[in-house]
């Protein structure tokens, strides 16, 4: 082992302060981005519900919207 107790493992030789920061900064942002992607996915997933949602929507709208024009008179050879 490199250091004789643990004391002298925490105090990484005078360089504590720096070492144990810089672990703390990278965990830090270890679970930033790990939360961040989480929240990410869950934003595109809701944008995705939702564009199928108007989607089908659009979609039956359109379909009812044929389906009127062509019983309404949607064929003019009538006359």
């Amino acid at each position: 082992m490199a250091f004789e107790s643990f004391n002298e493992f925490i105090a990484m030789g005078g360089h504590a302060p720096y070492v144990w920061a810089a672990w703390g900064v990278t965990g830090a942002l270890l679970v930033a981005i790990v939360l961040h992607a989480r929240a990410e996915r869950r934003q595109l997933l809701r944008n995705l519900q939702r564009r199928v949602r108007r989607e089908e929507r659009l979609g039956a709208n359109q379909s009812e919207m044929a389906g009127v024009s062509h019983h309404m008179g949607g064929n003019r050879h009538d006359t």
